[in-house]
């Protein structure tokens, strides 16, 4: 019996790359090719497969570890004469989450009636799967013995999509249009751009997984309004300039303070039960010339008003030239899409998934108020309140509408800029 190092490859120019995942145990026999652990950089999660076979005599890495070219994975026991071959394994970039549009159903394989059993994937792909909401254990995988890989999620997502309903037996067909638009005048063949093609996955899944409804309502900001405009620095007495928005997230966090089933998600694939989450991260929807993306305002409970409106600049910045981390695209309490600088009111924004609630926030303008016996002149804020009728009933949709609009109201905005 022979004992081998297997050490990190080259991995290319990076150094102190993090062990995300550790795909196997100590005792476990592996073969030739298995992969080992998963790293992850700024730009891409790999898989290190092993370049030998046998059983694993000792792991030396563990998940959260730094790792560089030549560290120490494992120590195998092997008898291969096999093994003495001495070459690197092939390491490739794992692909991001994207649907590609090239008529991917002609690609996929026929999914059997019923898959059974518990499926062979990485947490990292696991992990995907939730975030997509899909049963792992449903879908079929190409990988060596069954094992689930991203791209099988992905396809298996695609085709959902496609038939907007649970996948038991499906076979690739295409739909053809009856004439070709050329037929009628000049096209203009474009590419996707690529955000909105990953958004897209993410967008189906919610629509068609998600009992939507959305409440629409106006809150007067009148006096929020004025207070914003007046706002000064004591030593320059130049005005400050702050968006609404960072008022409207902080009376938000108010809001899912009193009302924590809105800042919650549903364990689809596990436990099946609603995760309450403690923390209050912000999502806010970016209008960038790739697509919409969605980053978060970590912790705004925690944070003034200044901060935040400062923070809004900076990763709406990040976002549309494409430098934004992706790790800050999850992990939200509850997301806000406002059209207030483009124009319109009412609309019913999709849900981003795994949350179960989503603000609109329409153009304030200007309107005639019944107020105190008489009519007058008032800034009014349209919301449109879009939520997951499984965990939220209307009943309380229109509660925390009502505590919102009195967080934005007249006393509110003082009090939060203190």
């Amino acid at each position: 019996m022979k004992e081998i190092e297997i050490k990190v490859p080259n991995i290319g120019d990076f150094t102190d790359v993090e062990v995300i995942e550790v795909l196997v145990n100590q005792g476990q026999m592996i073969g030739k090719n298995d992969p080992l652990i998963t790293i992850e950089s700024d730009k891409s999660s790999v898989e290190i497969p092993s370049n030998f076979e046998g059983k694993i005599k000792s792991l030396k890495l563990k998940v959260g570890d730094k790792v560089s070219e030549g560290d120490l994975i494992l120590i195998l026991e092997s008898s291969s004469n096999k093994n003495e071959i001495k070459e690197e394994p092939k390491i490739e970039k794992q692909s991001e989450p994207i649907i590609e549009t090239k008529s991917e159903l002609e690609q996929v394989p026929v999914y059997p009636k019923q898959v059974t059993g518990v499926s062979s994937a990485s947490p990292k792909a696991r992990k995907f799967a939730r975030e997509l909401g899909v049963n792992i254990n449903e879908v079929l995988g190409s990988e060596k013995d069954g094992r689930v890989v991203e791209d099988d999620i992905k396809k298996f997502v695609s085709l959902k999509s496609v038939h907007n309903k649970e996948i038991k037996e499906i076979k690739p067909s295409k739909i053809k249009n009856e004439y070709e638009h050329a037929e009628f005048g000049k096209i203009e063949i474009k590419d996707i751009p690529r955000v909105k093609k990953l958004a897209s996955t993410y967008l189906t899944n919610s629509w068609t997984t998600i009992p939507h409804v959305t409440n629409h309502d106006e809150a007067d900001i009148t006096e929020m309004e004025g207070f914003r405009s007046s706002l000064t620095d004591i030593y320059t007495g130049e005005k400050i300039k702050i968006t609404p928005l960072a008022f409207i997230i902080k009376a938000l966090v108010a809001s899912l303070k009193k009302f924590p089933s809105f800042n919650s998600s549903i364990d689809e694939i596990e436990t099946g039960k609603m995760i309450v989450k403690k923390y209050y991260h912000i999502g806010i929807a970016v209008d960038t010339p790739n697509g919409l993306m969605v980053p978060k305002i970590r912790n705004a409970n925690n944070k003034k008003i200044l901060l935040i409106s400062k923070e809004l600049r900076e990763v709406s910045e990040l976002c549309r030239n494409l430098k934004i981390d992706k790790k800050e695209l999850f992990g939200g309490s509850m997301t806000i899409t406002s059209l207030g600088g483009i124009g319109g009111s009412f609309f019913t924004p999709i849900i981003n998934y795994p949350e179960v609630a989503i603000l609109g926030i329409g153009r304030s303008e200007k309107k005639q108020v019944f107020l105190n016996g008489k009519f007058q002149v008032r800034t009014m804020l349209p919301l449109s309140l879009s939520y997951d009728h499984r965990i939220i009933d209307g009943a309380e949709a229109a509660r925390f509408n009502n505590d919102l609009k009195e967080n934005l109201g007249k006393n509110f905005a003082y009090k939060l800029a203190v």
